[in-house]
């Protein structure tokens, strides 16, 4: 068994999770909890890094309390500990694996660097119950999926064939879909109260 705690801070949101693989090599979420920085940034027009990153400062430690409460585990049970490396706010992802870090020198366990995008598409793995790792007797196609991903300023479809075996289909070469929405409608007229 293998207990996993991971922290997610790439942009505005503060995450933190703890799952953890069975020997029978299913997954149990013990822990998600997230903390959200809209109402910090709206008054902005959008994401501003420099609040981004204190905030994290602010809400991880508060979150780790949470999900190691709802979890019923102390942090010394942890096996690893993880935290988004990027592609991200370069001063909010210093927070998240500053503090993965730390946890993992001070309780002598290891440090899992996640790539943001991987982790995007991988994660229907999680839920699915599908191993991400070639099981014996079962097909490639078993675990092969198109992604989606409309994260920061990243679009693009991919295609998921398992763990690191992945092929591009396409992207956007401008902003992320997102942003253009974003853009759009900060330049549509609104009534009062809209």
């Amino acid at each position: 068994m293998a207990t996993i705690l991971a922290l997610e801070t790439s942009c505005d949101e503060t995450a933190v999770a703890i799952l953890r693989r069975r020997d029978d090599h299913s997954h149990e979420l013990l822990a998600s909890e997230v903390a959200s920085q809209v109402a910090a940034h709206e008054k902005f027009g959008g994401i501003v890094p420099e609040i981004a990153s204190r905030n994290h400062l602010i809400y991880a430690p508060r979150l780790l309390n949470h999900a190691t409460s709802e979890a019923k585990i102390d942090l010394s049970e942890v096996d690893a500990f993880a935290a988004t490396s990027g592609p991200g706010l370069a001063s909010s992802l210093m927070i998240g694996a500053s503090i993965a870090k730390g946890l993992a020198i001070g309780f002598g366990k290891p440090y899992l660097a996640i790539n943001h995008l991987e982790g995007h598409l991988l994660s229907p793995f999680f839920s699915s119950g599908i191993d991400i790792l070639p099981i014996s007797g079962a097909s490639a196609s078993s675990r092969c999926h198109v992604s989606l991903i409309v994260s920061g300023g990243h679009t693009m479809s991919v295609l998921v064939r398992g763990l690191a075996d992945y092929q591009l289909i396409g992207r956007t070469v401008d902003d992320a879909a997102g942003e253009a929405f974003d853009k759009a409608w900060a330049r549509l007229p609104r009534r009062a109260g809209n």
